[in-house]
């Protein structure tokens, strides 16, 4: 039986590629403040409760001064600690930082039911290669026409 093409599981099995980059193509600093101040633009939580969740989440003090000098483009000695990415994505409800950094390596960011149906997928087509193999094998010895 033939299955028919579905256009929508496409993307979700779509193949992501390593990339070799450029020199300085990995140069991140102003596309990441970029994305963390359209976030936090987003969020509809302001800067200072933005960092008091953070705070909260990292037991580290974290202020709405120090949100700002990560964001913006004049505060360049200023960089925004992966050990706090975490946090930030909880405080502002997101996984966009961590998909970006995945697709800039050449992977993809799965979560909740995409996660599930990725490894469903991958069940399913184990399956499958293992049924083809029985049926190979019974082949060999003859049990089957």
């Amino acid at each position: 039986m033939r299955r028919a093409h579905d256009s929508l599981t496409l993307d979700l099995f779509e193949v992501p590629v390593a990339r070799d980059p450029k020199p300085g193509a990995l140069a991140v600093g102003l596309p990441l403040r970029h994305l963390l101040s359209d976030l936090l633009k987003a969020s509809p939580l302001s800067r200072f409760d933005v960092a008091a969740r953070m705070s909260e989440l990292t037991g580290q003090e974290i202020t709405k001064h120090q949100l700002d000098a990560w964001t913006a483009e004049s505060r360049d000695g200023w960089r925004f600690p992966l050990e706090y990415l975490p946090a930030f994505e909880v405080a502002v409800q997101t996984h966009d930082i961590t998909a970006w950094v995945a697709d800039l390596r050449g992977c993809k960011v799965l979560v909740g039911k995409e996660a599930l149906d990725a490894e469903i997928g991958r069940l399913e087509r184990a399956r499958d290669e293992a049924s083809k193999r029985i049926k190979q094998l019974k082949h060999t010895m003859g049990e089957m026409e």
